[in-house]
């Protein structure tokens, strides 16, 4: 009998102890979290994050933080914070993220365990320091001066860039192969028995419009065409050229400040495929629009001769799967022929030039073929 009874005086005694620690651990340690990363950056690059943490308890505890990264941000080494305490404690970690892909990422609050220091009781409570971070699509070096030179400029009259002013003659020069049979400058040809073509000077932009047309072509031309977008946006700052991105949403501020850069930045950092039909918002008039599509539509080159009325000019710049590819990647064979939009498009460049649109077609690596021009 009495071993029975010495039994049960240690459970009650046990239980009591249990409930005591189970009553005395339920308030959470007063806990302070601070992160220190910047608010943003490019995909493919690397940021530092420091994370802080400040814990004071009454009672011995052990405790557990956790804070881990938003998707497709990648840190080093996990966030993780653990050990005993009674009093006050201050810790840090410092590591670096990775930034993989794009767009927009809620970072939400760390969670905090904690326990008596027998671990018998674990609770959790989330810490509120939530915040966002932004992943700007990564710009390539661009090797596309035929489609650069036409469409980035900004100033006066210039011997480079700029679209030509056929009123504005810079000089005659010998004929070269390839040179447009319009150019051919007759008089001086037939004063000298060599055939010359007249070179024009170049007037310049007043601002630049990169649309997207992210209703066909998927995720891979998606990808290929913001980072086409972000190349072209930094090219036409670097030229101090007012930029703005449109998709169907409509246009992002135009200006060569750096809140219209973020802007701009932040709107392809969002892109995704969309199948609604392409709707070209207004643009700034007397700028030049560039618009970039994998298969234009009908709708689309129809948007693109409204927006002419406005626009100094239009280029409409069909990126087809399978042909395009980015600089530095390894060209790949190709089995299927242009789609029937990219023929259609070749067939109209003829008329569209005329009407101060203009076409192209980048295929293979980077190589770009001009239509109508």
């Amino acid at each position: 009998m009495n071993l029975p009874l010495t039994a049960l005086l240690w459970l009650a005694v046990l239980g009591v102890l249990a409930a005591l620690l189970w009553a005395a651990y339920r308030q959470p340690p007063r806990v302070t979290l601070t992160r220190e990363v910047p608010p943003n950056g490019f995909q493919g690059t690397r940021l530092p994050l420091v994370v802080r943490l400040k814990l004071h308890s009454r009672l011995p505890i052990r405790y557990l933080l956790e804070d881990p990264t938003p998707r497709a941000v990648v840190a080093d080494a996990p966030v993780r914070l653990s050990g005993e305490l009674l009093g006050h404690s201050e810790q840090e970690v410092r590591t670096h993220l990775t930034l993989n892909s794009r767009g927009v990422y809620g970072w939400p609050g760390a969670t905090l365990h904690w326990a008596d220091p027998l671990g018998l009781f674990w609770r959790s409570v989330s810490i509120p320091v939530s915040r966002r971070l932004d992943v700007f699509p990564s710009p390539h070096g661009l090797r596309l001066p035929d489609l650069l030179r036409p469409l980035l400029s900004e100033g006066g009259l210039s011997r480079r860039l700029g679209l030509e002013d056929p009123i504005s003659l810079r000089s005659v020069r010998d004929y070269t192969p390839g040179d447009p049979p319009g150019r051919i400058h007759w008089r001086s040809s037939a004063r000298t028995g060599t055939l010359s073509v007249r070179e024009p000077e170049r007037t310049a932009a007043s601002s630049v419009t990169v649309y997207l047309d992210v209703s066909s072509g998927g995720e891979v031309f998606t990808e290929s065409a913001v980072r086409l977008a972000a190349s072209l946006v930094q090219e036409a700052l670097a030229l101090e050229l007012p930029v703005s991105v449109a998709t169907n949403e409509g246009a992002t501020p135009t200006g060569r400040h750096a809140e219209a850069l973020h802007s701009a930045l932040l709107r392809l950092a969002q892109l995704q495929p969309d199948p609604a039909p392409p709707v070209i918002p207004p643009t700034r008039s007397g700028g030049n629009l560039i618009i970039l599509s994998a298969s234009p539509t009908p709708a689309l080159i129809a948007g693109a001769m409204r927006a002419r009325a406005t626009a100094s000019r239009v280029a409409i710049v069909a990126m087809p799967e399978g042909f395009y590819l980015e600089p530095g990647e390894k060209p790949r064979r190709q089995w299927v022929a242009a789609p029937d939009s990219v023929r259609n498009l070749e067939r109209q460049a003829g008329v569209l030039a005329g009407a101060g649109i203009l076409v192209f077609v980048l295929r293979g690596n980077q190589s770009v073929l001009r239509l109508g021009g």
